[in-house]
C-alpha cells in the first residue's frame, strides 16, 4: 500500500504564478484606465463648451430684449435700434443691462473691455462685483450695415482652459418688426 503525502497536494502559488498574475491584472487596470482617463479630461471641456453655448445664446437674448424694450418705450415713431448700434466694436453685456426694473437704472451698453464674468450665488453671470469670477468673457457685437431694418449680431464666448484658449461664437440676425 502506497501512502501519498498530502503536503505535495496542498501547494501553493509559485512565485512565477503569482508575477503573471499581478502582471495581467496591472495590465488590464492601465488599459481601463486608459480608456476613462481621457473621458474624466473631456468631461470638463465638454461642460465648458455647453456653458459657453448658452452664454451666447444669453446674450443674443439680451440683444432681441433691448429691442423689444424699445419698441415698448417707444411706439411711435419706432426706434427699435437705439443704443444698439453703440456695439459695432463690441460690448459685454448682462442680463441687467438696460432693464429698468433693476436697482441701477443706469445699466446701460457697455463698452467690451475683456472682463470677466461673473456668477452670482443665484447661478446667474454678470459683470457685478461681489459675485465669484468665471473663465468665460463675452462679447457681442452689431453690425447694422446690411440695411435700416436689419441687424447682424455676432456673440463671441471666449475662455482659457489648461493653459489652451477657447472660443464659441455664434451669429444671428434681428430685424425691425413693426
Amino acid at each position: 500500500m502506497l501512502i501519498h503525502n498530502n503536503a505535495d497536494k496542498k501547494r501553493g502559488f509559485t512565485m512565477i504564478e503569482l508575477i503573471i498574475t499581478l502582471s495581467i491584472l496591472s495590465f488590464g487596470i492601465i488599459g481601463v484606465y486608459s480608456v476613462f482617463s481621457p473621458v474624466v479630461t473631456s468631461t470638463y471641456g465638454i461642460s465648458h463648451r455647453l456653458i459657453a453655448s448658452y452664454l451666447a445664446q444669453e446674450g443674443f437674448e439680451i440683444v432681441r430684449n433691448l429691442r423689444d424694450n424699445n419698441f415698448i418705450a417707444n411706439p411711435s415713431p419706432p426706434t427699435w435700434s437705439d443704443g444698439l448700434r453703440f456695439c459695432q466694436l463690441g460690448c459685454q453685456l448682462d442680463y441687467k443691462t438696460g432693464n429698468p426694473s433693476v436697482e441701477n437704472p443706469e445699466n446701460a451698453l457697455q463698452s467690451y473691455t475683456g472682463n470677466y464674468l461673473m456668477i452670482n450665488p443665484d447661478g446667474f453671470y454678470s459683470y457685478d462685483i461681489g459675485g465669484q469670477e468665471t473663465i468665460f468673457k463675452r462679447k457681442v457685437t452689431i453690425d447694422d450695415s446690411l440695411g435700416p431694418d436689419v441687424l447682424k449680431i455676432l456673440v463671441s464666448v471666449a475662455w482659457s482652459y489648461n493653459s489652451q484658449p477657447y472660443e464659441f461664437k455664434t451669429e444671428g440676425y434681428l430685424y425691425n418688426w413693426k
